[in-house]
C-alpha cells in the first residue's frame, strides 16, 4: 500500500528553471564526489546518476580515488572511473564534460590532487552539498543545505521535486538510502526532523530492502576487521578521563599486520564515545597512499568538534562529525590532539547535555 507524502520544497521556481536548463542544455555529464569518497558521497552520485539516465542523459562518474570496500556491491559502482588508478581516462572525462556535478563537497580542495583537473575545465559547476562552508565563487550554481542530514537526502528531495520520483529506479533509491543510513549512523544521529523519514518511506515504496541493505553496510566484516578493531581499542586508545575524551592511533605497519583493506578503520572512531560521559573521539591514521594523518573526529553530550578540526586540523565538517589531516610523523600528530584537548578543556569538562 503506497503511501501519500509530502517534502517541503528545497527549489525556488527560478532555481529550478535554472537547474533544469542547465540538464537540458548539456551533452557531456560528468558527476564527482570528494576525495576518500564515503556512502553518502558514492550513494549521491549512483543516484543522481540514476535519475539523469531517465532523462535521457549520459553522466559519467569520476571520483578522486576508491571508495570503502563495503559499498563495492552497489548497483552500477563497478562502472566509477577513479582519478587515483584511471588518470588519462577521467581526464579525458572531464575535459569533455560540459556540465559537472560536485555532490557531497563545497570547496575544491575536497577533491585533492583531482581538483585542477575539475577546476581548469570549462564546464558550467554545480553543486550539491550538506557541509558548512560553501566556496560560492568556485560554482556556477548551488544548492547547499549544512541542517540537511547528508547529501543523498538533498539529491532524493531534488528527484521528487523535479518530478523524477515515479521513474526513480530501485538501484537508485538503493544508492540513496545507503547513502543516507550511513551518514546518520543508521538513523542514531542527524536524523530528527520528520522529512527525513518522510524520504525514508518513499525509499521503501520503490522496493529497496533495508534490512538487507543493513547487513550488507555493517554485517559484512572480515575476521581481520574484527581483530584489527579489538587491538586498536586494547592498546592505542587513550582515555583523558578529565577531560572526557579519547585519542586513537592507527599506523601503516599495524595496518599491514592486520591485512587493512580500504574501510575497515570507518565507524571505528564512533567507538570511544560509548563510554558514559565521554563528549569528543579523536581517530589519527596514517594514510595508506600519501604522507599525511588522516584525522576524524566525532562528539556528543553538548561539546560540537567541528571548530576543533578547523582550527586544529586543517579541516572542517559537521558540528558533531568533522575530520582533516597533519603532516607525518603520527607521534606529532598526537602532541597537536592533545593540545587541542587542553584548549578546549573548559567546554569539554562543562555540564553534559
Amino acid at each position: 500500500m503506497e503511501v501519500s507524502l509530502t517534502l517541503p520544497n528545497l527549489l525556488s521556481p527560478q532555481d529550478m528553471f535554472t537547474l533544469l536548463g542547465l540538464i537540458k542544455e548539456s551533452r557531456h555529464i560528468v558527476i564527482c564526489g570528494h576525495y576518500a569518497p564515503d556512502g553518502d558521497a558514492v550513494g549521491a552520485c549512483l543516484g543522481w546518476q540514476s535519475y539523469l539516465y531517465k532523462l535521457g542523459k549520459r553522466a559519467h562518474i569520476v571520483l578522486p580515488n576508491a571508495f570503502p570496500d563495503f559499498l563495492r556491491w552497489l548497483p552500477g559502482s563497478q562502472y566509477i572511473t577513479f582519478f587515483s588508478e584511471q588518470a588519462k581516462q577521467a581526464q579525458s572525462l572531464l575535459n569533455e564534460a560540459d556540465l559537472i556535478f560536485c555532490l557531497d563537497f563545497s570547496q575544491p580542495q575536497r577533491l585533492q590532487d583531482m581538483a585542477s583537473a575539475v577546476f581548469q575545465t570549462k564546464a558550467k559547476k554545480v553543486v550539491f552539498d550538506h557541509h558548512e562552508g560553501l566556496e560560492p565563487t568556485a560554482f556556477d550554481f548551488a544548492i547547499s543545505h549544512p541542517t540537511l542530514s547528508s547529501t543523498c537526502e538533498i539529491v532524493f528531495r531534488l528527484i521528487y521535486e523535479l518530478g523524477g520520483y515515479e521513474d526513480f529506479t530501485r538501484s537508485g533509491a538503493t544508492a540513496l538510502y545507503t547513502g543516507l543510513m550511513t551518514d546518520t549512523g543508521n538513523f542514531a544521529y542527524a536524523s530528527n526532523r520528520p522529512e527525513i523519514f518522510a524520504v525514508v518511506a518513499l525509499l521503501v515504496q520503490k522496493g529497496i530492502e533495508r534490512d538487507w541493505i543493513y547487513r550488507k553496510v555493517f554485517n559484512s566484516w572480515s575476521e581481520h576487521r574484527l581483530r584489527l578493531w579489538n587491538y586498536v581499542l586494547d592498546k592505542n586508545l587513550r582515555f583523558y578521563e578529565d577531560h572526557r575524551a579519547a585519542i586513537f592511533t592507527l599506523s601503516r605497519e599495524e595496518m599491514k599486520a592486520h591485512k587493512y583493506i580500504r574501510g575497515d578503520a570507518e565507524g571505528l572512531v564512533n567507538e570511544p564515545l560509548k563510554v558514559r560521559g565521554m563528549k569528543l573521539s579523536i581517530s589519527l591514521r596514517e594514510d595508506t597512499e600519501r604522507d599525511i594523518i588522516r584525522v576524524s573526529l566525532r562528539s556528543t553530550n553538548g561539546f560540537h568538534c567541528r571548530e576543533m578540526a578547523e582550527k586544529y586540523f586543517n579541516g572542517g565538517g559537521h558540528d558533531d562529525a568533522a575530520g582533516g589531516q597533519l603532516p607525518f610523523p603520527l607521534s606529532e600528530a598526537l602532541l597537536t590532539a592533545e593540545k587541542a584537548i587542553v584548549t578546549y578543556a573548559e567546554t569539554l569538562r562543562g555540564e553534559m547535555a
